[in-house]
């Protein structure tokens, strides 16, 4: 009780596509570099950087800032995913439920326990990111 109100927990169970972004332009991906032949390949912006008028400049931070704030809010989707029940959409129509552990560094893959699949329960694996459509949690 908090407040004098009841606390109610809300259940959603929203499915979330996942995004991918480039490689940083050092090892330890440390910003990108909008010139990298990966950068132009994987992440094209909508304003062209080789061009250095003042009003581009300015759509290009407000794109950056777009990109990091959708980055964040990623992040943040997979920390409150540790140790709760996650359902995998995945190609074929194929639907999986598991325990999320974690994510490698890249996204390329994510940690799950107790992976139910259609043939039986894996204790422990990993799903590749590529194989998956969406995937949804209680929040």
């Amino acid at each position: 009780m908090l407040g004098g109100l009841t606390a109610e927990r809300i259940s959603m169970a929203t499915p979330v596509p996942v995004l991918r972004l480039p490689k940083g332009p050092d090892p330890n991906s440390r910003g990108f570099d909008p010139r990298s032949p990966r950068f132009i390949a994987l992440c094209p912006t909508s304003i062209s950087t080789s061009t250095a008028s003042e009003t581009d400049a300015a759509q290009l931070q407000k794109e950056q800032r777009a990109r990091s704030v959708l980055r964040e809010s990623f992040l943040r989707c997979l920390i409150s995913m540790t140790n709760k029940k996650v359902q995998f959409h995945m190609y074929e129509k194929v639907k999986v439920e598991a325990t999320f552990g974690a994510s490698d560094i890249d996204v390329l893959n994510f940690q799950v326990s107790d992976l139910q699949t259609p043939i039986g329960v894996q204790k422990e694996a990993l799903i590749r990111c590529q194989d998956v459509i969406s995937y949804s949690f209680d929040v």
